[in-house]
């Protein structure tokens, strides 16, 4: 099982540099999208209803936030899941920031961490929302369900996981609230897959500034995930980073699978 994820910095600008032949070319088994920015109802025949490179169709849901052009989540399946949900809290749903899709035995998280802003001007939002989702995760664990939570988290977990870590102590996304946060989800039982491959390798990055070709220098932040809970992690194959796709600020990330 391949499972693809992407912040694409808005859905409907993504297409027109290429998404959905990106979408067929890769044919992954689902694909996750973060920061869509769009109500399907503004969205393409061709966005609601791919196909991938073998003429499958893909299954698409939609997490919309309530203001438009702004956050919102997607989730593309080859399988249909037995149910598609928020977390079920008004405060985050309402800006579509997660999608659940219940695949019976496993559960796959879509997530778009919030930007805890300039100042941590949202940083109490961005650290109730990590506590809730944390929550949700654990409450799915103890029912015995396999795991995987993907997206953008918007954490720069260690000084590895960004460029120029001694610059940034108080930039969101790397404040020290967030790392804890971070810290304390891993000590929970949640494995980041791709350190668990890469354990202190820095140079990969997931996010980009636009401003001053930040990612023709390679000048980055890992900042999106697939973690698993710790029972799932024989069954991860491999994790990777796909800094050679374009179209967003952001990069996609790859998860492997054994399943079912």
């Amino acid at each position: 099982m391949r499972i693809l994820s992407w912040n694409v910095n808005g859905i409907r600008a993504a297409e027109k540099r290429g998404f959905v032949q990106w979408l067929q070319d890769e044919s992954a088994d689902v694909v996750c999208v973060q920061e869509t920015k769009a109500h399907p109802g503004q969205l393409s025949e061709d966005l609601l209803r791919p196909w991938d490179k073998t003429g499958a169709p893909y299954f698409s849901y939609w997490a919309a936030a309530k203001q438009r052009g702004y956050s919102g989540t997607g989730i593309y399946s080859k399988t249909e899941p037995l149910e598609v949900r928020g977390l079920g809290i008004p405060a985050f749903d309402d800006e579509g920031r997660a999608l659940a899709a219940d695949f019976g035995n496993l559960v796959l998280i879509c997530a778009y961490f919030p930007n805890s802003q300039d100042k941590g001007a949202r940083l109490g939002y961005k650290l109730d929302f990590c506590a809730a989702m944390l929550e949700f995760c654990n409450t799915l664990v103890k029912a015995g369900r396999r795991l995987v939570l993907c997206g953008d988290y918007n954490i720069a977990h260690t000084p590895i996981d960004l460029a120029r870590p001694g610059e940034n102590e108080e930039t969101p996304g790397y404040l020290p609230e967030e790392r804890s946060w971070m810290d304390a989800f891993i000590a929970a039982g949640y494995i980041d897959t791709f350190r668990h491959f890469r354990p202190g390798e820095g140079g990969h990055y997931t996010w980009w500034s636009y401003r001053t070709k930040a990612r023709e220098r390679n000048i980055g932040w890992r900042i999106d995930y697939h973690c698993v809970d710790r029972r799932f992690i024989t069954q991860v194959r491999r994790s990777v980073i796909r800094p050679e796709v374009y179209g967003s600020d952001h990069c996609p990330v790859e998860l492997e699978l054994t399943w079912p």
